[in-house]
């Protein structure tokens, strides 16, 4: 391999030089469960917040939304700017500013403070969210990159489960302000590895006026989507926000910063791929929601059993995770993102009989095979959208994907509180059900279809700079 001299590499890229640096892929699998567990693990603390900041019920949800609007709102525009820097130095920044936000969060002395530093380190999170799958994309070679990609596609939503368990603990045990204290040390150590680990790269730079009008587009776009599904259960004003949408997304999705992208997705054919994560989202978050509602207010189960009958799916995944990116590096990524897939529908169907007629047990053996298929799903999934990218495309990529997982995440409880509520008592429960396995159905054919490639758009490589080779 030839050598280059400092500073001549592209930005972003870390030489791999033919060793895998595993030890950062670790560091994308930990910063992933991070970011993802600060999505879900504030909800269980926000009653506590309230009392303890004198704040309305309200007021206190904005300690998520704060987190959770600028994350998904920023994915796109963080995709294109982290395509022009240094991966290290955004690696460094995000997770020490991430680190310094939950400190603040955590030493809040009233509500206006805490929100501030919510949306702060939702900025910092969502290029988190974004730089993961591409670190662990750049650390291994080629023929490794379904086992690396497991990594962060297998803890992320890990986190995302978990989060509300580890949350009650916190609780219970030290207070509202643990719950944001808990990420330090993961950040601490995450910054310890990458400083040590990770070559120098490439310097950071602020975003361009572009970036920041693209921002601004899709921020209010989607911010207004967010906004009108949380509110769709309780106001009719919804639909008004939900309209208002479309004009800056679709200003954005026609200018200079939209049709890149779409260029790039056609060009790779991957619409399909990105459909199918959004449909395996909004199944898994649509189920997750239903079953634990109905096992604790229904049944009247004991939230210590919801919560162990819950964990049977993280369970699952977990365990299947590192099989998956294994067998992809060896069978090819799309045959095993299907069976995955395939998996995950079988699970949510078998739920789907059952009606209002629960076992924990019972529930706890169809999450685990509904597990089992995400886990297998996940790496391989990621490693078919990463690899597909052009080489100076890559967080682009990242962050669609990324956003189409957002996007189900939150789309899966607000669709299935709909079913529930036209459906109503042990018939709403089957409707949300029906609806989370439906959507996982979608994915198979989806991801099984291979889409088709076209030829680049101009606007793909106009600002492109040639790609470095590595392995």
């Amino acid at each position: 391999m030839t050598r280059h001299s400092p500073g001549s590499e592209q930005p972003g890229r870390i030489p791999v030089g033919g060793d895998d640096r595993w030890l950062l892929v670790a560091v994308a699998g930990l910063l992933s469960f991070v970011a993802m567990l600060d999505m879900n693990i504030v909800n269980v603390a926000l009653a506590d917040i309230a009392d303890g900041l004198h704040v309305s019920a309200a007021t206190a949800q904005w300690a998520v939304l704060g987190y959770q609007l600028p994350v998904v709102a920023l994915l796109l525009p963080v995709g294109r700017w982290l395509d022009g820097v240094g991966m290290r130095s955004a690696l460094l920044v995000a997770t020490a500013g991430f680190g310094l936000c939950s400190a603040l969060a955590a030493a809040a002395p009233w509500a206006s403070w805490l929100i501030a530093a919510r949306l702060a380190q939702g900025a910092f999170g969502a290029v988190l969210f974004v730089l993961m799958p591409v670190l662990a994309l750049r650390s291994v070679r080629p023929q490794l990159r379904g086992r690396a990609m497991s990594v962060p596609a297998t803890l992320g939503p890990l986190g995302a489960v978990t989060g509300p368990a580890v949350g009650g603990l916190l609780l219970d045990h030290l207070g509202w302000r643990a719950v944001f204290l808990v990420k330090i040390p993961f950040c601490l150590l995450a910054l310890v590895v990458a400083w040590r680990a990770m070559p120098r790269d490439g310097d950071l730079r602020l975003p361009d006026r572009r970036s920041a009008a693209d921002a601004v587009l899709v921020g209010s776009g989607v911010a207004a989507v967010l906004l009108a599904l949380t509110l769709a259960s309780r106001s009719r004003g919804w639909l008004v926000l939900a309209l208002a949408a479309v004009p800056p997304l679709w200003w954005w999705l026609r200018g200079p910063g939209g049709r890149p992208l779409v260029g790039v997705l056609r060009a790779a054919g991957l619409f399909r791929a990105h459909t199918a994560v959004l449909a395996l989202a909004v199944g898994f978050a649509a189920m997750h929601y239903v079953v634990a509602l109905h096992l604790q207010r229904d049944d009247g189960v004991s939230a210590t059993t919801t919560g162990l009958t819950v964990l049977a799916f993280p369970l699952g995944m977990g365990l299947a995770g590192p099989v998956g990116g294994r067998l992809a590096d060896r069978s090819g990524a799309r045959p095993v993102a299907v069976i995955g897939a395939a998996l995950t529908a079988a699970g949510l169907l078998l739920l789907v009989p059952l009606g209002g007629d629960w076992s924990p047990v019972g529930v706890a053996w169809r999450l685990a095979l509904a597990g089992l298929g995400m886990g297998l799903n996940g790496g391989p999934t990621q490693a078919l959208v990463m690899g597909a990218a052009p080489p100076d495309r890559t967080a682009t990529v990242g962050s669609s994907v990324q956003l189409a997982r957002s996007l189900g995440f939150t789309l899966g409880p607000a669709l299935a509180t709909a079913a529930w509520g036209l459906a109503g008592g042990d018939d709403g429960v089957t409707a949300g059900l029906t609806l989370a396995a439906v959507a996982a159905c979608i994915a198979v054919p989806l991801l099984a279809l291979q889409g088709r490639r076209s030829a680049p758009v101009r606007e793909m490589s106009t600002d492109a700079a040639p790609a470095a080779h590595h392995p």
